[in-house]
């Protein structure tokens, strides 16, 4: 299955989805949500990172669409440390906390990564995607970690940063490791953002083409962030749906050729 809504309906499809546990940051034992189809595959493996909100539904239910689409998916949850309860009630204690550091952060999502690329029904090859928060971590941890192959980053805001906002969480800006990113980019923005501005995105975008990266930067207008979050007002139906075929063709194209 490649595009949305591309499937075959006279073909048998079977998915799991289910809470299991993995060596995260620092040999920590943290929990994620795994979806995968249950056929011999060989199947490549996607990287879901969540967003600020939290370990929630929606990731969840993203997690079950791409393993639909043939991708064996874990989503970490990146504030397991924090305690347990309701999403809502985890992200006000992780943010009360100033949130996991991003060395934390590229340990836990390497780690899943690594946990994919074992499973004997992988193809070998790893992407990553998150949006919001889970954008930025996404480019941060494909800079960090060389072994991805393809990184979807939706409006990641704070991948430039001014040395106000660096601190003992997040001693460097994602922008200043650009130079030792080697996986092929997708970034999706809407133009109304504000995090990252438009601004921001152009300082991206031209730290990427100096020093001649892949990468595929596409802008929406009439969206801000947030846009494929079709449970909030900042949903855009048709940007968002644009937007999901540029992560499918993308995606087919860098793990499953």
């Amino acid at each position: 299955m490649s595009g949305w809504n591309q499937l075959d309906t006279g073909a048998f499809e079977s998915m799991i989805a289910e809470t299991v546990t993995i060596k995260g940051y620092n040999g920590d034992t943290i929990n994620a949500y795994f979806a995968r189809p249950t056929g011999p595959g060989p199947y490549a493996g996607v990287v879901l990172v969540h967003h600020m909100p939290g370990w929630d539904e929606f990731y969840r239910e993203t997690a079950r669409r791409y393993a639909q689409h043939g991708y064996l998916t874990l989503c970490p949850d990146l504030y397991h440390r924090f305690g347990h309860g309701s999403p809502d009630d985890v992200t006000a204690t992780s943010r009360a906390a100033g949130g996991p550091s991003d060395d934390q952060v590229v340990g836990d999502l390497s780690a899943t990564k690594d946990y994919l690329r074992s499973l004997p029904n992988c193809n070998g090859k790893i992407g990553i995607m998150g949006t919001c928060s889970g954008g930025r971590y996404s480019f941060l941890t494909a800079c960090r970690t060389p072994d991805f192959d393809a990184v979807v980053d939706c409006w990641g805001g704070a991948v430039v940063m001014t040395p106000e906002q660096l601190n003992a969480q997040r001693p460097v800006a994602p922008i200043d490791y650009t130079k030792d990113l080697k996986a092929p980019l997708l970034g999706l923005f809407g133009n109304d953002d504000q995090g990252p501005s438009p601004d921001q995105v152009n300082q991206h975008e031209e730290e990427l083409k100096k020093h001649g990266k892949n990468y595929d930067f596409h802008r929406y207008d009439g969206a801000g962030h947030a846009f494929i979050y079709y449970h909030a007002p900042a949903y855009r139906q048709q940007q968002a749906m644009d937007a999901w075929g540029k992560i499918f063709t993308f995606f087919e194209k860098n793990l499953q050729s």
